[in-house]
């Protein structure tokens, strides 16, 4: 089952967004995600995961202090919060289910799902 992210925009530098993340048509759930952004030109970097188990997150540190991810059990949904964009966060943003412990974040090696673009204009 794949997540698909959604939630992605045009905003100025400074403004907000808040990513979406769901298993489409499918009862199925996953006890940590992460959220995932390729930038044109660059590699896919993990940037934030959540573990709802443990209640653990982690941030890479160019997004600490400015994205919260968080998680709605009633929706089965998960959510990534951007204030404060600048323009080096343009790019896709992606989710997946990876490992998310105090070890750090995991990666994912299976077929990626719909990303949302996020464009953020200087």
């Amino acid at each position: 089952v794949q997540l698909q992210a959604s939630g992605g925009g045009l905003v100025q530098t400074g403004g907000s967004l808040r990513l979406s993340c769901a298993a489409s048509g499918a009862t199925m759930d996953y006890y940590a995600i992460g959220w995932f952004r390729q930038a044109p030109g660059k590699e896919r970097e993990g940037i934030s995961c959540i573990n709802r188990a443990s209640g653990h997150t982690y941030y890479l540190d160019s997004v600490k202090g400015r994205f919260t991810i968080s998680r709605d059990n009633a929706k089965k949904t998960w959510y990534l919060q951007m204030n404060s964009l600048k323009p080096e966060d343009t790019a896709i943003y992606y989710c997946a289910p990876v490992p998310c412990d105090v070890q750090g974040m995991g990666y994912y090696t299976g077929s990626w799902g719909q990303g949302t673009l996020v464009t953020v204009s200087s």
